[in-house]
Parts: C-alpha cells; structure tokens; sequence
C-alpha cells in the first residue's frame, strides 16, 4: 500500500492539506483512502452505547453497521509500522493512503509549516522529512524539496512522483 504522511504543529494546516489533496488526486482519477493519526488517549467509541458495552464485556473486536456507514473497533495490539498493517484489506483498493499525523513513522513524510504560526520546521531538526509545504514566501532555506502551498497541482504531483501513481487514465 502506498501511504505518505502529512505533518506538522498543531494549527499549521495539515487536515485542510489533507482533505485539499484528497479532491484534486480523486479529480485525477485515483481512489484515496485516509487515517487520521492521533498520540492522545481517547475514547473513539461512544461510551454507554451497545458496540461500547460489548467491548466492556469483553469483546475483542466490535463492529457497527448502518445503511450508510461502518465502523470496527479494536484494542491497539501492536506497535510502530505493523500498526498500519491492520488497514491493509480496507485500503486495498485504494491507489494511494494520506495519514494526517504520526512524526515517528519510517513512511515518507510531507511537513506543513506556516511561518505566520510560528516556531521553527520541524525539518530542521529531523532530516528524514522529505518536503515541506509553506505558504510562498515563507520557504526556508532546508535541503529539501519546498513546495508552495498555493500550488496544490504542484503538491500533488510531486506525492505522485515521489511513490510513482499514476493517475488512472494516464
């Protein structure tokens, strides 16, 4: 599976980025499939309801199904990278993966920074992020590929090119 990160601070912009590249890569073609990333413990389920007193009782995995949509809840039961392996037969249609978060991981990894926001890249201090996106004129000077964030176009086939999609059709 295919599966890029976007990244950054808090309130740089990266769920607009997301949901921004989720139209125009879909507008092309491709079958995009997303997971926002969290590191805060909360509660996904809703506490009180029937698919969270069958998890108290001691279900190991609960799924709810409705004329419009699906959702499955389970403990999180490994770690780093394999984590992601669990969604494999869910996005396994999908042409490529946009994970809104998670800074540790070894996939490739897109930072959004907004110097209007402040604090520094986060890609200065982590050499593995492979590029930024900033707001034109806010580019810094990293040895990494900047790209501007008005350039949505730009952005998106720089990710196509980086995991080699093509767009379907093309």
């Amino acid at each position: 599976m295919k599966r890029i990160h976007i990244i950054g601070r808090k309130n740089h912009g990266k769920t607009t980025l997301v949901v921004d590249l989720v139209k125009e890569l879909s507008r092309r073609g491709l079958k995009i499939g997303t997971i926002k990333h969290t590191h805060h413990q909360h509660e996904l389920d809703t506490p009180g309801k029937d698919s969270h007193r069958h998890r108290l009782a001691g279900s190991a995995c609960v799924g709810i199904l409705s004329p419009s949509m699906n959702a499955c809840f389970w403990p999180v039961d490994q770690e780093g990278e394999s984590r992601y392996a669990v969604f494999d037969t869910h996005f396994s249609d999908c042409d490529l993966l946009l994970v809104e978060g998670d800074t540790q991981t070894s996939a490739d990894r897109i930072e959004v920074w907004r110097a209007a926001v402040g604090g520094d890249p986060l890609a200065s201090q982590d050499t593995s992020i492979a590029a930024i996106v900033a707001d034109a004129g806010s580019l810094t000077d990293l040895p990494i590929p900047m790209l501007n964030r008005a350039d949505l176009a730009g952005v998106a086939n720089w990710i196509c090119h980086r995991l080699d999609i093509q767009p379907n059709g093309s």
